[in-house]
């Protein structure tokens, strides 16, 4: 969550203009007042900028951001761990 919380809060309060002070890991996109457009639209902001593609319905609607946060941080995690492949040079 330490890395991924910082770029919902930026995404949040810069493109949905929501408080800083309410973007807190136990608010929800509801208790945000993020309706299902706006939802959706942070969806593709998340795909676009942390590759991470995901059904905004099933993962936002009653998620917290600290579920969001965990979410993308195990999709990026294990994406990264897929990518970096160990090659030994030993024959």
């Amino acid at each position: 969550m330490k890395t991924i919380h910082p770029k919902i809060t930026e995404v949040l309060t810069g493109t949905f203009k929501v408080p800083a002070h309410e973007v807190l890991p136990e608010s929800t996109m509801d208790s945000l007042e993020m309706d299902s457009l706006a939802v959706a639209e942070f969806a593709v902001i998340i795909k676009e900028t942390l590759g991470v593609d995901a059904d905004s319905e099933k993962l936002y609607k009653d998620a917290t951001l600290a579920d969001i946060s965990a979410y993308i941080d195990e999709v990026v995690g294990s994406t990264a761990a897929e990518a970096t492949v160990p090659v030994s040079n030993t024959r």
